[in-house]
């Protein structure tokens, strides 16, 4: 793979230096001195700094046979991340160079790395280190990721109520599903729809069911787990997926919540609202083919709690 960075083998041989014209330290420093980049040699047992060209120097200083991580990092102990065991073979002959990207956690740049095992000029193993910046490079594609990452997240998420959204609820659900049955968890579900929500929308406006939808995002936010996924899966419709949980222990969640729900008034504008809410639950069966029975069920469960006077919780095992 072109990395890039010259691939420079020090010393230079006799034939290198009549090439350069000129002496082999002559040379060979006015080479080096003129590139754009770092390069350092260090005693391969020792990490006693032998050479740094202009570049290095200009940044870190003068080298007075410190030891690289004392110059590089401003450490007084070795790095944790030095790469010189990826430098040889098991015999320890030079492997070939390793590449690399890393943030000097001095002057928190990013750079390139080409390191190499070479023999010196007195026959012992020294590290040759290449390193170009990149930062500006770096920073552009941690933005773009972190860019992606974002859309990817807003993708996900309900506007209005900051829960997940129906999309999110599926493709994370069928993960959580395949989770459970790995683990042979159980794994609960609350399915609810607000009670007479309609009448708020035709009696006080849409402003003011967005208010009651964003007060109940709030609460099933402050109420769930952080394994749990609590989405907003239609209009007034939630659903939250406890695990490692049975019916029963969703049951429990849904009284509370239910609970809190009505002790919990709405105020929009001179309007104060009580948000009501009919709960079905049920827990995944050993069988079930996938999460969408499993949310069915639950649907039919709450669709009994509004049969049976709405405001309660039903289970459908």
């Amino acid at each position: 793979m072109d990395s890039g960075i010259p691939s420079l083998n020090i010393p230079a041989t006799p034939e290198d230096v009549e090439l350069l014209g000129g002496t082999p330290v002559e040379g060979l420093r006015a080479v080096l001195d003129n590139l754009d980049a770092l390069v350092y040699v260090s005693d391969f047992e020792t990490h006693e700094l032998l050479y740094m060209n202009a570049y290095g120097r200009k940044i870190w200083g003068s080298i007075d046979g410190r030891k690289c991580w004392e110059v590089l990092q401003d450490s007084a102990s070795p790095c944790d991340f030095c790469t010189n065991h990826l430098l040889i073979d098991s015999a320890g002959s030079p492997s070939p160079p390793h590449i690399w990207e890393f943030q000097n956690r001095l002057d928190q740049r990013w750079y390139q790395c080409r390191d190499q095992a070479i023999p010196w000029i007195d026959g012992r193993l020294v590290r040759l280190e290449i390193a170009t910046d990149i930062t500006e490079r770096k920073e552009m594609e941690l933005a773009l990721k972190e860019a992606h990452e974002k859309a990817r997240a807003a993708a996900l998420e309900d506007d209005l109520t900051g829960l997940r959204n129906r999309r999110a609820f599926f493709e994370l659900g069928n993960q959580l599903l395949k989770q459970s049955r790995r683990n042979n968890s159980p794994l609960g579900i609350i399915m609810f729809d607000l009670d007479h929500f309609k009448q708020i929308n035709d009696n006080h406006g849409h402003e003011a069911g967005d208010e009651v939808l964003r007060a109940i995002g709030n609460l099933v936010r402050r109420n769930v787990r952080e394994a749990d996924i609590a989405a907003r899966i239609g209009g007034e419709e939630f659903a939250i997926l406890l695990a490692d949980a049975h019916a029963a222990e969703a049951s429990e969640m849904a009284e509370r919540l239910l609970g809190l729900m009505q002790g919990m008034p709405v105020q929009y504008r001179d309007v104060r609202l009580l948000p009501a809410a009919s709960f079905g639950i049920s827990e995944l069966h050993p069988e079930e083919p996938g999460l969408k029975n499993l949310l069915a069920r639950a649907d039919n469960a709450m669709y009994e709690s509004k049969a049976f006077g709405r405001g309660r919780v039903r289970i459908k095992p």
